[in-house]
């Protein structure tokens, strides 16, 4: 496997160029046309092109040229030119994605307005279009599919590149008859002591797959290489940086209480990364809900209230039924609040003396669990590492056996107060 992989910078939106097939040549033997007044010249398309590389708006583009908008964006599309714009959208372009959106392919229309794919989804997010159905397949998709598969690109990053979900890509991949350049499995220990020296250093898995193979290892894929890496305890992601059009969605989002989930499938994003930038973009606190995206009815002080009496001395269960919630809610709720269940305290020297005495004393462990407001078997790990095992077979004899409901109750005081007895008997044995 000689192809090498890489990971999509932000200002990349084409993996290899494509022009429709009316662009490359006629099939057909050439005819004599008559020369028509509003034909595109080679001059004029360089000035176009120049034009287009320098992120002018297609109305600046007609405007240059003496052409109409269409006229622009229908050669634009000829061309096959593509960009990612960093200037606003104008109110023809939201029209005209507006009209177009449901019912051309993503890359097609993203192309004619000379955006990058991931910012017409934005837009599109942002406007409140529904989404597209699954139209075919366009040749600059398959183009950009078979450049990605050859170059080892990963296949989420493809996605995000041509506008089409990771499910689809892998499956029209699989139509094309393409495969993925993959890893050879014959890592050595001297190729991954190398590798982890070059991480150390930040390089790019890329740079890090391509100075290995120089060195004379076996070429990778810097997908592998991440994985291989992450397995030996070395962690990195990538994260292509945020454009604008994202920014304005996430803002929206928040402005709005819109779900965040659609934004992570058609964004390519993971939730971290949307925490991360709403965060940096000063949105932190910022929602319309006073919880955020999270489901369920919204806490009020009341029920915080209550949450902070009852957690750690009643049954998580018995509040989430008198709160009407579950019990993941309340756990991940009390755990937001800095609440520490009952049954996770540090454990104080008193009642580790309890233990001590109820080991000695016969005591069963559910009696202490009971005395102590802990559970059986956090009782028991503990008995275990102070050295007073509960199944312990050279524990002294238990007490008496009793019915449960006629014994007395056992309380931490009554505990304490078996090594005070146990103590005077020692020391009236003593003294006779």
């Amino acid at each position: 496997m000689t192809q090498t992989s890489f990971d999509l910078d932000a200002d990349i939106v084409e993996l290899t160029p494509f022009v429709p097939e009316r662009e490359i040549g006629a099939t057909a033997p050439l005819a004599e046309l008559a020369f028509r007044a509003d034909a595109w010249l080679p001059d004029e398309t360089k000035r176009l092109r120049a034009a287009f590389a320098k992120d002018r708006t297609i109305d600046e583009i007609a405007t240059l040229l003496g052409r109409s908008r269409a006229g622009v964006a229908t050669r634009i599309h000829d061309l096959g030119l593509r960009r990612n714009s960093r200037r606003s959208w104008i109110a023809w372009e939201d029209e005209e994605l507006a009209r177009c959106y449901a019912q051309e392919p993503t890359a097609t229309l993203a192309a004619r307005l000379g955006r990058g794919v991931s910012a017409l989804y934005a837009r599109a997010q942002l406007l409140g279009l529904s989404e597209p159905g699954s139209p075919p397949y366009s040749g600059w998709e398959d183009a950009q599919l078979r450049a990605g598969y050859k170059k080892g690109v990963p296949v989420a990053q493809i996605a995000s590149l041509i506008g089409r979900p990771f499910a689809g890509v892998i499956s029209r991949a699989s139509a094309l008859g393409l495969r993925h350049a993959c890893q050879p499995d014959d890592w050595s220990d001297a190729e991954m002591t190398r590798a982890l020296e070059l991480a150390a250093t930040g390089a790019r898995y890329v740079a890090i797959a391509q100075a290995l193979t120089a060195e004379g290892f076996p070429t990778r894929n810097s997908r592998s290489l991440g994985q291989r890496l992450r397995k030996l305890g070395y962690g990195r992601g990538w994260g292509r940086p945020w454009i604008t059009e994202e920014d304005e969605l996430l803002r929206h989002a928040y402005a709005t209480a819109a779900s965040l989930t659609p934004l992570r499938e058609r964004l390519g994003r993971s939730p971290h990364s949307i925490r991360w930038r709403a965060e940096a973009l000063g949105l932190r606190g910022t929602h319309i809900h006073r919880d955020g995206f999270r489901q369920g009815p919204v806490w009020t002080a009341e029920d915080e209230a209550r949450l902070r009496a009852d957690y750690g001395k009643v049954a998580t269960r018995e509040i989430a039924e008198n709160l009407g919630r579950g019990v993941r809610a309340i756990l991940y709720h009390a755990n937001r609040l800095g609440l520490v269940h009952g049954f996770m305290r540090a454990f104080s020297a008193q009642e580790d003396r309890a233990i001590r005495n109820a080991w000695t004393h016969g005591v069963s462990m559910v009696d202490v669990a009971g005395a102590l407001g802990r559970d059986p078997a956090v009782i028991g790990k503990r008995a275990a590492r102070i050295g007073c095992r509960f199944n312990d077979p050279a524990r002294p004899s238990r007490g008496p056996r009793t019915r449960r409901a006629n014994r007395t109750p056992v309380t931490l005081q009554s505990l304490l107060a078996l090594g005070s007895a146990a103590a005077v008997d020692a020391d009236l044995s003593l003294a006779a």
